[in-house]
């Protein structure tokens, strides 16, 4: 693992019973970048994405995050990974589910204010969970996993059911946070998503497909766009399952949910 790897993973596997889930994985994830990880659901990327955060069981090979093993206490503050459901208390406000979780993580005081404004949630800020709306109530998990500046933060699809201006306000975030220093680690089945990364990596079926840039992927597959890419990348790696790439985003358009 370098310096400059906030991941860095070799020959790593994930079985479940008589099913490879992760198959002999190698990756780096750089720090101060924000790198993608795109593929059909079921593929694996929620998988790799719990082990990383090490909370997955089954793994074997070798992971070190932060230039640690993945998991080990040390990382719990350096840390931060949103699932893709909101994890937050319903009978609780914006900000007393923020002002929580600061107090859990150590974070600064003040730091809950700090993460309402970073994610545009200033005047909801006193509302119950209960009474935000689905994209709302993603934003306020994504200000938890921003409490405390952690120096990886792990994003299990983050911009589900938000508007086309918040994703790109979000994502504008993103490469602030790297421009920090911060290590960003997103999942997304949104294609023009797959755009905004300095870094992919694309999966399918436990294993990944490509590691590369945008630029430099639509380069070598002779392609102009996201999703003719990863087709291509597909296909040249299992001609038989082209069609299966469909899967990737069937909204990518709209930024539907999967």
């Amino acid at each position: 693992m370098t310096k400059s790897s906030a991941v860095s993973a070799a020959n790593l596997t994930v079985r479940r019973g008589h099913r490879t889930v992760l198959d002999g994985i190698d990756l780096e994830v750089p720090r101060g970048r924000v790198t993608g990880l795109l593929g059909p659901s079921g593929c694996g990327k929620s998988t790799l994405m719990r082990a990383i955060v090490g909370v997955q069981a089954g793994v074997t090979g070798q992971l070190r995050v932060l230039g640690e093993p993945a998991g080990a206490r040390s990382l719990r503050r350096r840390v931060a990974y949103a699932t893709q459901a909101a994890s937050v208390y319903d009978d609780l406000t914006v900000r007393q589910n923020l002002s929580y979780f600061a107090r859990v993580v150590g974070a600064p005081k003040g730091d809950a204010g700090r993460v309402i404004e970073l994610v545009g949630l200033q005047s909801q800020a006193d509302h119950r969970i209960d009474a935000l709306s689905g994209g709302q109530r993603n934003r306020v998990s994504l200000a938890a996993a921003l409490l405390g500046e952690p120096e990886l933060i792990v994003l299990d699809e983050p911009t589900v059911g938000l508007d086309p201006v918040l994703r790109a306000e979000l994502w504008s975030l993103f490469h602030r946070l790297a421009e920090q220093g911060t290590a960003l680690f997103v999942s997304s089945h949104v294609m023009d998503e797959a755009l905004r990364c300095d870094r992919l990596l694309l999966m399918r079926e436990g294993r990944i497909l490509a590691d590369t840039a945008p630029g430099e992927l639509l380069a070598a597959t002779g392609t102009d766009d996201a999703e003719a890419a990863f087709l291509a990348v597909v296909q040249s790696a299992d001609p038989a399952a082209g069609a299966e790439v469909a899967e990737l985003d069937p909204a990518a358009t709209n930024g539907g949910r999967r």
